[in-house]
């Protein structure tokens, strides 16, 4: 999930190792389509916050690798954020820190026929996402394998927590830095 094409996941395999020397985790990359590519890189703290001179600086770093290997033919532009208060949830890790926000999940197969589902996370267990889906009642337990795209859903809860985490990682803002 971290990566979408072949492209996204070769430019992860540069941008990874790039943002660790820095202390940041790539939370998603996805190279954007048209006539000037662009290479959109979300990360963050290992605490989930990212500052805008966060962004600037893994952008910095970035550039130059990204000079070097020279991963496109013509022009591209590099877009470094964070992952914002809707996040994106792209590993386990990511499931099981925001237990007891609603989330989305869309899978890559028809379970009970449907792909979508909503519900509120309830952390994980042994490699799967355990959910409370509305109108269910039972937890369901969702393969992490089988999760194609997740996010958080936006709510008061939701926006209360991420400013909880910012204010104590120190953090003030997290726009991003082109």
């Amino acid at each position: 999930m971290r990566a979408k094409t072949a492209i996204d996941a070769r430019l992860l395999e540069i941008a990874d190792p790039v943002a660790a020397d820095l202390g940041f985790e790539v939370v998603r990359l996805r190279v954007m389509g048209g006539k000037t590519k662009r290479l959109q890189v979300m990360a963050q703290r290992p605490d989930g916050s990212m500052i805008v001179d966060d962004c600037a600086k893994l952008s910095r770093a970035l550039s130059a690798v990204l000079d070097v290997e020279d991963p496109f033919s013509g022009e591209w532009t590099l877009e470094v954020s964070s992952p914002g208060v809707d996040r994106p949830l792209t590993t386990l890790a990511h499931f099981a820190s925001w237990e007891g926000h609603e989330a989305k999940l869309e899978l890559d197969r028809l379970v009970e026929g449907r792909k979508r589902f909503t519900g509120e996370l309830a952390g994980v267990e042994d490699g799967a996402v355990a959910i409370d889906l509305k109108g269910e009642d039972e937890t369901a337990l969702i393969p992490f394998d089988w999760i194609e795209d997740a996010k958080l859903v936006m709510s008061d809860a939701l926006i209360e927590e991420s400013l909880r985490r910012q204010k104590s990682a120190g953090g003030d803002n997290t726009e991003s830095a082109e």
